[in-house]
């Protein structure tokens, strides 16, 4: 049972609640020590100016019974056993406070500026500020803790900045705030100690970083500044991938597979393709078996495992669907080879696919090898690099659906966003939080028309440490109403997370295959199949889509800003890029957008790249070196850049699919800034394996004008024994722990869960299984007339009937051809006799 506490507990006199031990905290050798990591010696602000913190070093004495010092306040949460006392180990005056831990399960204790309107320092939107405190250590579980006064929604958790070292004797930490968010006027802060140990403090400092705001720039029409450019590169994609995975080289790796389409199927003619896009070239290289539609993400080594995918087709009379089989493969991005791993413990057609704090990965959902729906979970092993046995693997015997997007939270736990393939959502609200560990099952509350968010898109917002989401659109294959223009956002860190309505998706054209071509969005028009995609300035790119199942694509893009929840829309890919597209952000900073596959089994081999307005705003920052490319947990690393920047990022490279990419993420990284050489720039290395996974990450550093460097790469967290031995000793938060929805344990057991044969929204009744007439037609289509003409306007060519059946009508006369001469009478010319 978890927690029911708040983020931090008020007064000491205030029981601590328990709960079971989600790990054993042990206190180990710093991971800083490991790494030879540099730290910037004794720091000054960067521009002086007067310390905003009143009573810095705690000579003025409070009032209350708890001893605290003037303006200063405890706080804290968890199973522990703490003290908090003023000593006389001073770092200068007469007084210091020293909080200390004796045991410790989880949680944390920490002495905060006071949060109120006399104590806490003003800070001003937009601006940083520079935070130092001189302290002692015993414990290498500290850091400092930044809350931020909302002044809507009040004060709440912000950021963790950095991770203090061991220290015998006093020495200074110093950390540059991120840009204070729209709607803060105030922050307090302090050191959280969440291991056993103590530390000291005294002589804390605020002072505001006082930076000349950039010359506007252009370097490209004004249009294009704006909104940014495409353009579609002179080389075709070569094979018919729906799988997009950026690899630690820069770069991508396209699985096709037999492409959807049958005759390669039938063939044993399996394909994939690496671009580079240094060169432009493409590399097609032996796929050794049919990985359409399956699962893959980027070990912790940089290669990539991918699991199960088509076992087979559905059959011809419409009574088998697609089959999803065991096999399970690792991509070398080294030697562009797959290597077979052993099997997985059950089929999966479309699983999902999410690496955990520890480098292990989950996958749930999916066709079985019969067609049915799996309800079992599937468990790698980082350590063992294999697929655990069912037994080693908590079960809860449910069924996910299709590509049901589990996003990793800080604690360990997945959010199911509510974001999946097929038809209706999950039963419920259609979004919920799993425990692993507890092995319950949650309910969320808040998602908006939870049965059309088919195809929809939901991603982490940068930072990752906000913990919030945003799922975009989506429709149902099987009603194939028109796309909606809904969003939905989740605050993660609240005790009881619950949707909220965010805005309506910007609209812009949809070819409604008239012949007219693209026409202006109407009304509740918005899109499915669309694609969100991490910048490096902190926005979010959503592009592509389309109205309905496998048709009518939808020509609009648009960036999110997650400090004012706003979309803007820019320049949109001028290629159609409805169902089997992705889109993924490059090392460059520009965004790759390929695929399309309509209903009519065709395929859109045209590739697009986006530049956006970022880099249409003059040079670029440059990474001039980087301290290693092997980081740990809690590390500062140094790094030098060429011009001065304000923030820096790890972001994880795109592993996409079918809309989906739960581990795409944005890791901010606190700067400590030399403030003899600005250019000299320590990075704050989170200790959460949970907020970022060990991996390759693409390393951004970006200016004041949101102007980002080329990425380099780095590796974070180790081996996977290191990288477990930092997720013991993790800052884990106490969010999301008083969920209002009842805990639900787990179902019987059973082997499968039942799911219709024409999941995918497809009637098998006409035409071979590559192509896809819809088993709805939208509203407007109610006669056979209709719909053939639809079909013809489509480019669907013979559609030869599977069987005698023809619950469509399309075969009036009975000849096996549907949309025929003569099949439709009063209804204009029509259908298949045109092609």
């Amino acid at each position: 049972m978890r927690t029911r506490t708040g983020a931090r507990l008020r007064s000491p006199f205030l029981s601590d609640r328990t709960r079971p031990s989600r790990r054993t905290r042990t206190a180990f050798l710093a991971v800083t020590a490991l790494t030879g990591g540099l730290l910037l010696g004794t720091q000054h602000p960067a521009v002086a100016g007067p310390n905003l913190i009143k009573n810095p070093g705690f000579e003025t004495a409070g009032t209350g019974a708890d001893g605290m010092p003037y303006c200063w306040e405890r706080s804290g949460w968890g199973d522990n056993d703490f003290s908090f006392d003023v000593v006389a180990d001073a770092h200068s005056g007469t007084k210091a406070l020293k909080v200390e831990l004796t045991r410790s399960v989880d949680g944390d204790r920490k002495a905060l500026i006071t949060e109120s309107a006399a104590c806490a320092p003003a800070v001003t939107e937009g601006a940083q500020y520079d935070l130092s405190v001189w302290y002692k250590s015993t414990t290498p579980d500290a850091a400092i803790t930044v809350f931020r006064h909302d002044t809507v929604a009040g004060w709440q958790y912000w950021t963790d900045l950095k991770t203090l070292d061991l220290s015998a004797g006093y020495q200074q930490a110093s950390v540059r705030t991120p840009v204070v968010p729209p709607g803060t006027d105030r922050i307090s802060w302090g050191v959280s100690v969440y291991g056993t140990g103590s530390v000291t403090t005294d002589d804390y400092a605020m002072e505001e970083v006082v930076a000349e705001p950039p010359d506007p720039v252009c370097t490209g029409t004004a249009e294009e500044c704006a909104d940014g450019k495409w353009e579609v590169l002179p080389t075709d994609n070569p094979v018919r991938s729906m799988h997009s995975v950026v690899l630690n080289n820069g770069k991508v790796l396209l699985i096709a597979g037999s492409g959807n389409d049958t005759d390669l199927f039938e063939a044993g003619t399996f394909t994939s393709a690496v671009y580079d896009p240094a060169t432009g070239s493409y590399r097609t290289i032996p796929t050794p078996d049919d990985m359409f539609c399956s699962g893959h993400v980027q070990l912790s080594d940089g290669r990539v495992l991918v699991m199960s995918g088509n076992k087979g087709y559905p059959s011809a009379d419409g009574t088998v669907g697609y089959q999803g089989y065991k096999d399970s493969y690792v991509f070398d991005p080294a030697t562009e080879t797959y290597t077979r791993t052993n099997d997985m413990n059950d089929g999966h057609w479309y699983p999902s696919a999410t690496i955990m704090g520890n480098g292990d990965v989950m996958s749930f959902g999916g066709l079985r090898e019969d067609s049915s729906g799996s309800v079992t979970a599937e468990r790698w092993s980082a350590a063992e690099e294999k697929w655990l046995p069912l037994w080693q693997v908590n079960q809860t015997w449910s069924y996910w659906g299709l590509y049901p997007s589990m996003i990793l939270m800080q604690d360990g736990r997945l959010f199911y966003s509510g974001s999946h393939v097929f038809g209706n959502g999950t039963p419920g609200t259609g979004a919920s939080i799993y425990d692993y560990d507890a092995n319950t099952v949650t309910d969320v509350a808040g998602l908006q028309n939870k049965d059309e968010r088919d195809q929809s898109a939901s991603v982490l917002l940068p930072p990752a440490q906000d913990q919030r989401v945003l799922t975009i659109g989506g429709g149902n294959i099987d009603s194939n109403p028109e796309a909606n223009r809904l969003t939905d956002l989740i605050d993660l860190k609240q005790p009881n997370p619950t949707y909220t309505h965010g805005p309506l998706l910007p609209q812009g054209t949809v070819d409604l295959g008239t012949g007219a071509g693209p026409q202006p969005q109407t009304g509740a028009q918005g899109k499915m199949y669309g694609s969100a995609v991490l910048l490096p300035d902190g926005k979010v790119l959503e592009t592509g889509g389309a109205l309905h199942n496998r048709a009518n694509p939808v020509f609009s893009s648009s960036l999110f800003d997650p400090a004012t929840d706003t979309f803007t829309p820019v320049a949109p890919d001028p290629e159609a890029r409805g169902y089997h597209s992705s889109a993924f952000l490059l090392p460059d900073g520009r965004v790759m957008a390929t695929g399309d596959n309509p209903g009519n089994g065709t395929w859109n081999h045209k590739v697009s790249l986006y530049t956006p307005p970022y880099l249409l705003k003059g040079p670029r920052p440059e990474i001039t070196s980087v301290a290693g490319d092997h980081w740990l947990y809690g590390d500062t690393r140094r790094i030098t850049v060429d011009r001065p920047i304000v923030k820096a990022e790890l972001i994880r490279p795109a592993a996409v699919t079918h809309s989906s990419d739960p581990n795409q993420r944005f890791v901010d990284l606190p700067l400590t800034v030399d403030p003899d050489d600005p250019r000299t720039i320590d990075l704050n290395v989170t200790s959460n394996p949970n907020l970022a996974p060990p991996g390759w990450y693409m390393l951004f550093a970006v200016d004041a004008a949101g102007v980002p460097s080329v990425a380099e790469w780095v590796h974070l967290g180790g081996p996977a024994a290191l990288a477990e031995r930092a997720l013991e000793s993790a800052h884990i938060h106490d969010f999301a722990t008083d969920l209002a929805k009842p805990e639900k344990k787990p179902q019987k057991r059973r082997a499968s869960a039942p799911v219709p044969p024409q999941v995918a929204g497809c009637d098998r009744h006409y035409g071979p299984p590559d192509v896809c007439v819809p088993a709805t037609f939208p509203d407007s289509l109610a006669t056979p007339a209709a719909r053939c003409d639809w079909l013809a306007a489509h480019a669907y060519g013979r559609l030869k009937l599977n069987g005698r059946e023809d619950p469509l009508g399309l075969d009036r006369n009975g000849d096996g051809l549907a949309c025929g001469k003569g099949d439709v009478t009063g209804g204009g010319v029509t259908g298949a006799h045109h092609h």
